[in-house]
């Protein structure tokens, strides 16, 4: 669909200029600005998703320097930026975006993940808090359970998590932190509930199955979950149940589970061989 746009428009733009004639330089100017602004809008495009991140810096900040004020080339940068994980920079441009004419509500949104990212949770706070109750995102609740979390305000966090994942068509990862957030609190039952429903939203996410195993642990239970898992993940996730036993007291289960994990393990796994050595000579 963009080529058919871009093919339009560039046949358009050589319409208007064969009508302008010899004697109208200013409206042939135009029509090629015109023409510009459709391939520079695609050019954005591509830097902000295939573009590698330091690249789409790179190019962003070039184009910044002929149009200082252009909001669009600005919030570009601030992207890249948070893409490269250069967050300190990243926390500057966001500012630069809403100190612009045409900063939205989700510009705010965006300057407090950035916040977040580069640990600045009052900041980040401050700026969530500068948003209107009526903007209503998944990304505006979902920063603002992680912002509750961290001040330990756990009825906020339940609050703005269960808002998150109804704003939401792929809620596996909020699952997953609302699950973290009920490991770190104690609460391992209502964890490992969380931790089981991120997977069945996305088998994939590994983070959800080790975090479960954390959960079950915890409470004792060295028993691995029925979940889908390959033989590489099966032998990780014996290896932090072993761990979790041991760290709890429990060196004999912890060092069978070790063994099971090498065992189980396609190739060599010298993570869980490291800890078998060192549990067998301490």
């Amino acid at each position: 669909m963009r080529q058919v746009f871009l093919v339009s428009a560039c046949l358009a733009g050589g319409l208007f200029l064969s009508a302008c004639g010899k004697d109208d330089p200013a409206s042939v100017e135009r029509a090629f600005q015109d023409v510009n602004v459709v391939d520079e809008t695609d050019l954005n495009d591509v830097m902000l998703t295939a573009a590698d991140p330091n690249e789409a810096v790179s190019y962003f900040t070039r184009s910044l320097q002929a149009n200082t004020n252009r909001i669009d080339l600005q919030r570009g940068l601030a992207i890249s930026l948070v893409r490269a994980k250069r967050n300190t920079e990243a926390v500057s441009a966001w500012k630069k975006v809403n100190s612009l004419d045409g900063a939205t509500n989700d510009d705010k949104v965006d300057l407090a993940d950035a916040l977040i990212r580069n640990g600045d949770w009052k900041a980040a706070k401050a700026a969530l808090d500068d948003v209107p109750p009526t903007h209503e995102t998944f990304k505006r609740y979902r920063l603002e359970a992680m912002v509750a979390d961290a001040n330990k305000e756990w009825k906020r966090a339940d609050s703005f998590y269960e808002i998150a994942v109804s704003l939401t068509t792929r809620p596996a990862g909020v699952m997953n932190n609302w699950g973290y957030s009920k490991l770190t609190r104690g609460d391992y039952t209502d964890a490992e509930r969380l931790f089981g429903e991120a997977i069945r939203q996305d088998q994939a996410l590994f983070t959800a199955k080790n975090n479960l195993v954390l959960a079950r642990g915890a409470q004792r239970n060295y028993t691995l979950p029925v979940i889908p898992m390959g033989q590489i993940e099966r032998a990780q996730l014996l290896h932090t149940l072993a761990l979790t036993a041991i760290k709890q007291g429990d060196v004999s289960t912890g060092e069978g589970l070790l063994r099971e994990a090498i065992n189980t393990h396609p190739q060599h796994f010298e993570e869980a061989v490291r800890s078998l050595r060192a549990l067998e000579s301490a």
